[in-house]
């Protein structure tokens, strides 16, 4: 868990949307972090400071002037990991640019000291935040190492804008703070390539061939890539998930498709992770047409869709891993051939009949097999969990 230990402050100034601070409080907390939400008397008046503390089990910070924490600005200033400012006002932005001190949040900020992550997610009207005051303030905060997460365009309390000012998801802004938490010197400018979810193959317009893979491996990976510092390429099959925050998403539906998206982006990878499960067989002839359904059986011939991994020519040094997805025995040996025939630098095995570990389900268990050394078997764990363990293998080859 990429937050677990850490210790992050969350300011909160006055805006509309401090609700969803309440939302990036507890996720933060879920993910480990001990949180110390500290709140400007704005912020106050729109959510109150119990929520906070129901949220993060700890008591929330509002004043300079609290009875034995007239220091407390200082300590948490120089003691956390990471500050999130979240939402950040027009307000709140420009008296940090002048490094005013008039509130425990901004005094805070002042006293923290240089070179400690500080994120910022701002927040406010659409023409406030386009204004060349507040132009000016994001330039002199970014100019002393501030680090800025959105704003999007979308609905304001105002009413619709397609214009940049609504605060980023708590999603959002999780995924740059496991960022600035987690980036480590190998990933740091690395190309990530990751396929990721199944693909269909039309039989006719309606009906597809397919397989119940959701892409939650894939994603997980593209994610872990992301958190550590690299530049992520996500090619994704159909399917429901929201996208990772932060990945550039190439989206397929083919397993063709998705051999051509592979074989254009991995000539700049530096590592490719092939998580996908793309179908196998496709219709030898699919109908332009929907066929009527009669009664009796359907004979359909099927043919071989293309071997992605053997149809690539990735550059020189680019790190391949594999999946190899096997519902019987000898699985490593099977994994291990796989390895030799696709010239993989490492296969994941894992068991798609094994409760848990298969299609449709959040958890995995694999077993990481290289070209030298014994394989790592892993217990069962999160996906997330999962594509940590396996980026770790692949750290050291990496560099």
């Amino acid at each position: 868990m990429p937050l677990a230990g850490r210790h992050v402050v969350l300011g909160v100034s006055g805006g509309i949307a401090c609700y969803k601070s309440c939302m990036l409080a507890r996720r933060l907390t879920e993910g480990g972090a001990t949180v110390d939400v500290v709140l400007t008397a704005a912020a106050a008046e729109f959510v109150r400071p119990v929520t906070f503390e129901a949220l993060t089990g700890r008591p929330v910070l509002t004043s300079l002037w609290e009875r034995d924490r007239a220091l407390a600005h200082i300590g948490l200033a120089k003691q956390a990991d990471l500050v999130i400012v979240a939402p950040a006002t027009a307000n709140l932005l420009a008296r940090a640019a002048m490094g005013m001190a008039d509130d425990l949040l901004t005094a805070l900020l002042l006293a923290r000291p240089g070179g400690s992550p500080v994120l910022v997610a701002p927040a406010m009207n659409d023409a406030m935040y386009a204004h060349p005051a507040t132009r000016a303030n994001l330039k002199t905060l970014a100019g002393r190492g501030w680090h800025f997460v959105g704003p999007e365009s979308g609905p304001l309390a105002e009413g619709p804008s397609d214009q940049p000012g609504r605060m980023s998801e708590p999603e959002a802004i999780v995924a740059a703070a496991e960022r600035l938490l987690m980036q480590r010197a190998p990933w740091v400018g690395k190309t990530v390539v990751v396929t990721a979810g199944p693909t269909r193959e039309h039989l006719d317009p309606v009906r597809v061939v397919t397989n119940p893979s959701t892409g939650r491996m894939g994603y997980a990976l593209a994610e872990a890539a992301y958190a550590r510092g690299a530049d992520v390429m996500l090619i994704a099959g159909p399917g429901d998930l929201p996208l990772p925050f932060g990945v550039t998403a190439h989206r397929v539906e083919t397993t063709a498709e998705m051999q051509r998206a592979t074989q254009a982006l991995v000539k700049r990878a530096d590592l490719l992770v092939m998580a996908a499960a793309p179908a196998d067989y496709r219709p030898a002839k699919p109908a332009d047409a929907k066929r009527p359904r009669a009664s009796g059986g359907l004979t359909l011939e099927l043919e071989a869709t293309p071997d992605i991994l053997e149809s690539l020519e990735p550059r020189r040094g680019c790190v391949l891993v594999g999946f190899a997805l096997e519902t019987g025995g000898d699985g490593v040996a099977k994994a291990r051939k796989k390895l030799q025939d696709k010239t993989l630098d490492f296969v994941i095995l894992n068991d798609a009949l094994e409760p848990g570990a298969g299609f449709e389900v959040t958890t995995n268990r694999v077993t990481i097999i290289g070209k030298s050394g014994e394989p790592t078997e892993l217990p069962l764990l999160s996906k997330r969990d999962v594509a940590d363990k396996i980026l770790d293998a692949v750290e050291q080859a990496l560099t």
